[in-house]
């Protein structure tokens, strides 16, 4: 599903968010809270915007591996180029269950709509917090459903209707079908805190944004 929508990720992601997603993605940043120089590893990268917007603040002197199970759009975040001014970018093919990185290897881990999309949640966050060093920080930024019953109701009618006819016209019905059903059916933003905090997170907090339709998740690497 994920390589057949490829093509057309970048442009579904802009007009169904109405360009939105660029600043999500920079407000997770800022909460990743990227040392100069530092190491940084972007699972489920997709088409490496998130990758890319980490980079830049990473510095020339940082590196950045992004991380995803899918060849294709691993093909389009290659294609995108370098960062001026950026971090190193490094691609692999890896399963987030089963990271290839030894333990404490970077400053910071994330995720960035990617969450929904694994077998096992719990197990992702234990592998991400493994591989950061001490005091380090993973931050996952992920859909959710606001609270706020009205902004519920607005959210859940534009995601079964607007996100599949527009997504059925420019790329695959089916894929934005699952898109929604599978915001409706994941863990609330309380769950995702809890599991971070079971993965040996400490300090974890959770910053709404787009109405609570967006969240950011961050926590910090127990230092014990």
């Amino acid at each position: 599903m994920f390589a057949a929508i490829a093509p057309r990720y970048d442009l579904l992601n802009s007009v169904l968010s109405l360009s939105r997603h660029h600043a999500w993605r920079r407000h997770a940043a800022g909460l990743a809270d990227v040392p100069e120089g530092g190491r940084v590893l972007d699972l489920c990268c997709g088409t490496g915007d998130f990758a890319r917007e980490l980079a830049g603040r990473a510095g020339p002197k940082g590196v950045v591996w992004c991380l995803d199970f899918c060849e294709p759009m691993l093909d389009l975040a290659r294609r995108k180029g370098p960062i001026s001014s950026g971090a190193a970018l490094r691609f692999a093919a890896a399963d987030a269950h089963a990271l290839p990185f030894g333990a404490a290897t970077f400053d910071v881990a994330t995720i960035g709509f990617g969450i929904r999309n694994v077998a096992a949640p719990a197990q992702v966050f234990r592998e991400m917090a493994r591989v950061v060093r001490p005091g380090g920080r993973v931050v996952c930024l992920e859909f959710a459903l606001p609270s706020d019953r009205v902004r519920r109701s607005v959210v859940r009618l534009y995601e079964r209707t607007v996100v599949p006819a527009l997504g059925g016209v420019l790329s695959s019905r089916a894929a934005y079908d699952y898109l929604a059903t599978s915001i409706e059916g994941f863990a609330r933003p309380e769950e995702v805190r809890a599991t971070m905090a079971a993965a040996g997170l400490s300090d974890v907090r959770t910053s709404a944004l787009h109405f609570g339709g967006v969240c950011v998740h961050r926590g910090i690497r127990s230092c014990i």
